[in-house]
């Protein structure tokens, strides 16, 4: 049986949202920044423990400054939202639990990951001890650069959708 899920990945501009994307659905990484306008849509399969098929069709959204700027044409339909915020940047997670508050709000039911990027650049130690106090809990520190943890998020992410 293949099951559909879609995916879609939020978060501030120049974050490293396509970075982590490219990383998992290619295992490439490029330098050179260039901001997605819109939306990119890939998709994936993987087979789950249970021995069926996930399709995860991935959205890599354009960075908003807030995900209320987010086109909610984007959002609809989703089954799990990867936030994505860059941890040597800290405007990108000072308002993180407003962003955590509203999507949870308005898509209680959609599976969330919150996710520090470029964790090659900095230890993620004193950006976690900073979350702890706004009581946000963050469900990896990856480098999209590098490749650690983008692997593991999505197969977390995968298995969260069971059967």
């Amino acid at each position: 049986m293949e099951i559909t899920k879609k995916v879609v990945i939020l978060g501030q501009f120049g974050v490293g949202k396509t970075s982590i994307s490219r990383r998992y659905l290619l295992d490439i990484f490029e330098k050179d920044y260039m901001p997605t306008l819109g939306v990119q849509i890939k998709k994936k399969v993987i087979e789950l423990p249970s021995g069926n098929l996930l399709s995860m069709i991935i959205w890599d959204l354009e960075g908003f400054a807030t995900v209320a700027g987010t086109r909610a044409s984007y959002l609809l339909g989703s089954n799990g939202f990867i936030y994505v915020f860059d941890i040597t940047r800290p405007f990108t997670y000072q308002h993180l639990d407003e962003e955590v508050d509203f999507i949870k709000k308005r898509y209680p039911q959609v599976v969330f990951k919150v996710v520090g990027n470029k964790k090659d650049e900095k230890d993620s130690i004193e950006v976690q001890a900073y979350l702890d106090k706004k009581n946000i809990k963050v469900d990896a520190f990856v480098s999209a650069k590098t490749g650690e943890g983008i692997q593991e998020l999505f197969t977390d992410l995968a298995n969260t959708f069971g059967t």
